[in-house]
């Protein structure tokens, strides 16, 4: 079975509904690397409930709509496809307990080729239950590397943010544990890929990988940190391109540029010397001139 491009773009992929607590707040925070030094108050308010604040990026695991790639009649080739592009606009700051729903579509199918795979970018929207305000939407791509050459229409996506050429404004280093994934996967990503070592030998890892939006995680951590003095509503957007796996254990560098409202930013797998997160693209509600 192969993708049908009008058919994929009418896809009707089930609304997404989760209600949850300061508890998995503090939960998602944990998972990606805060809360290591307990005497780190900047860091304390996303770990501890008085005046708890949620990671943005937190919105990337709530209100999942299911393995909508397997479990449609989408003709995607879900065994090889991959997790390529990741974006969030915040429109209001992520609470910290709320009921959500959320709402999919897809945005558009391109067609690279026999042998050069497909992109099949979507978009999920989520709103409060309760008052129906829209809060934040997400824009992901996956790389179907199997459905290449279905007959797509021409199409072409947005080129990648270009990196600045000058050295980074910011530096920010991040020694992940070598639990990290098991502890990532209670938000709900309970894929074996990140677990067993076995599947993990099979998909062509050498021992069991990190999730991506966990490093995307841990981006969004370091520009909190750096750029944001630790105030989610400072952040407006922010988009990135996975480009290598990360192995927990690692340590992660956060490369940042500011320019006004614009924060450019990569991730680099020092072990490797490895690019694991690219042509990242960031805006502040606010610009800041250094």
């Amino acid at each position: 079975m192969a993708i049908d491009y009008q058919k994929l773009m009418a896809l009707k992929i089930p609304d997404g509904h989760q209600t949850y607590t300061y508890k998995d707040t503090i939960l998602y925070a944990l998972s990606i690397g805060y809360g290591t030094d307990p005497l780190n108050t900047e860091e304390l308010p996303f770990v501890y409930e008085k005046d708890i604040r949620a990671v943005p990026s937190m919105a990337g695991v709530l209100a999942h709509p299911g393995f909508w790639a397997r479990d449609l009649d989408t003709g995607i080739d879900w065994v090889r496809m991959v997790h390529s592009e990741m974006g969030l606009i915040l429109h209001k700051p992520l609470p910290p307990n709320a009921s959500l729903i959320s709402k999919s579509r897809i945005l558009e199918v391109v067609d690279k080729g026999e042998g050069r795979g497909a992109i099949v970018q979507h978009e999920r929207m989520f709103l409060d239950r309760n008052s129906g305000e829209l809060l934040c939407t997400s824009v992901q791509s996956i790389f179907c590397r199997g459905d290449g050459g279905f007959g797509g229409p021409p199409r072409s996506l947005q080129p990648p943010h270009p990196m600045p050429e000058r050295p980074a404004d910011w530096i920010h280093e991040q020694a992940t544990t070598p639990g990290m994934a098991l502890l990532y996967r209670l938000n709900g990503d309970w894929n074996p890929l990140h677990a067993d070592p076995k599947i993990a030998n099979k998909a062509g890892f050498e021992r069991p990988i990190l999730h991506g939006l966990a490093t995307y995680g841990v981006a969004c951590k370091a520009l909190l940190d750096t750029v944001c003095e630790n105030d989610p509503s400072r952040l407006a957007s922010i988009f990135c391109r996975f480009t290598a796996p990360v192995y927990p254990g690692e340590t992660l560098r956060t490369e940042i540029w500011l320019d006004g409202n614009v924060v450019s930013y990569r991730v680099k797998a020092l072990d490797r010397d490895l690019i694991v997160l690219n042509n990242g693209k960031a805006e502040l509600r606010e610009p800041i001139y250094t």
